[in-house]
């Protein structure tokens, strides 16, 4: 699979973080950065640290992307091969497991 075109790129920049803004308090925003047909997600805590979250994966789509999730465990993104959704999908599933329990 090619890159990432801008045109998948650039909603993705804009659609998360406003998702995470408006649903996840605990976070102050979240980064993302791109390698391949990858888009590396972190969410910036208040604190000022990041947490890895998740890998999504560009299929062709600017609407599905595949997801892996970052396991801490192991420092390593385990693909959810069972997720179907949209990155704001995503994020919320990831968010649910990670960061639900973090003070605002």
């Amino acid at each position: 699979m090619p890159a990432i075109p801008a045109s998948a790129k650039t909603p993705l920049d804009q659609r998360l973080p406003l998702h995470a803004k408006e649903h996840w308090p605990q976070l102050v925003t979240v980064h993302m950065r791109y390698h391949s047909q990858f888009a590396y997600v972190e969410g910036q805590l208040i604190d000022g640290g990041r947490l890895p979250l998740m890998r999504l994966r560009y299929g062709g789509s600017a609407t599905y992307w595949g997801l892996a999730i970052h396991t801490p465990s192991n420092d390593r993104y385990e693909a959810a091969p069972w997720f179907t959704g949209t990155p704001q999908e995503a994020l919320n599933l990831v968010c649910d497991l990670y960061v639900t329990g973090i003070d605002t």
